[in-house]
């Protein structure tokens, strides 16, 4: 009876460290709220691409929680412009910081 009790307590606090290890802490997303976040950000790379406008290579895209950070560079401040126009425009964008720097 014993060795079932320490071999009980041993899963038990292998379980509760696994657990512990997936847990969501503070600052950090739900893996749903990850693949969200992803898809948005593909969506808005998507846009770029198709757009004649911006420039896809210069331009990265970050999300957070449905908020797209765009930085990089534009060759005019009509482009950075757009890319967050088009940013805006993605189903799930909360918000949108555009860091572009114009660069002729």
């Amino acid at each position: 009876m014993n060795a079932r009790s320490t071999l009980a307590a041993l899963i038990s606090a292998v379980a509760l460290t696994a657990l512990q290890a997936c847990a969501v802490t503070e600052g950090q997303q739900s893996v749903g709220s990850y693949i969200d976040d992803s898809a948005i950000t593909t969506a808005v790379k998507a846009k770029f691409v198709d757009s004649k406008q911006v420039d896809a290579g210069l331009i990265s895209v970050e999300t957070m929680k449905g908020n797209v950070q765009l930085s990089g560079y534009a060759k005019s401040a009509a482009e950075k412009a757009m890319a967050e126009t088009l940013a805006r425009q993605v189903k799930g964008v909360t918000g949108v910081s555009n860091g572009v720097q114009v660069r002729p």
